[in-house]
């Protein structure tokens, strides 16, 4: 299955685990391919830059550094070509749908809910990270 994660879901999974690090494993293991862009692992960079994540990252031995090494090792990049105008309250989710057009995603996995009010955007699934493993599983 081919996923993009939004960064909510990658920050979720480096900092604090659980269902978003299954979907992590999973990559690892081959059971999905995961993709981003530079814009979102930018974005990356500067939501797990913040503050209030430095003691969580530094309780999990890591660094804003090394997750984003890390992620960039699972994450195959794309780089797409036009940035369609989709979610009417939040444009920087349009950024998400264009890695997932650009990588030909199977779905987009995000707890936000702007994104996952619209179910689905040209064929491509807008998941929560449950229901991505749920599919994986």
């Amino acid at each position: 299955m081919r996923l993009v994660l939004d960064t909510n879901v990658v920050v979720s999974a480096v900092v604090f685990g659980g269902i978003p690090l299954r979907l992590l494993q999973a990559a690892a293991s081959g059971d999905a391919l995961l993709f981003t862009s530079p814009i979102l692992l930018t974005e990356l960079r500067k939501v797990l830059a913040r503050p209030h994540l430095a003691e969580p990252l530094a309780r999990k031995q890591s660094s804003v550094d090394q997750a984003i090494a890390s992620y960039g090792e699972l994450a195959l990049r794309v780089s797409p070509l036009f940035t369609p105008r989709v979610v009417e309250r939040d444009p920087d989710d349009d950024c998400v749908i264009a890695c997932a057009l650009a990588a030909r995603a199977d779905a987009i996995v995000s707890g936000d809910h702007d994104l996952l009010e619209l179910r689905q955007h040209q064929g491509i699934a807008i998941l929560t990270a449950a229901d991505a493993l749920a599919r994986l599983t």
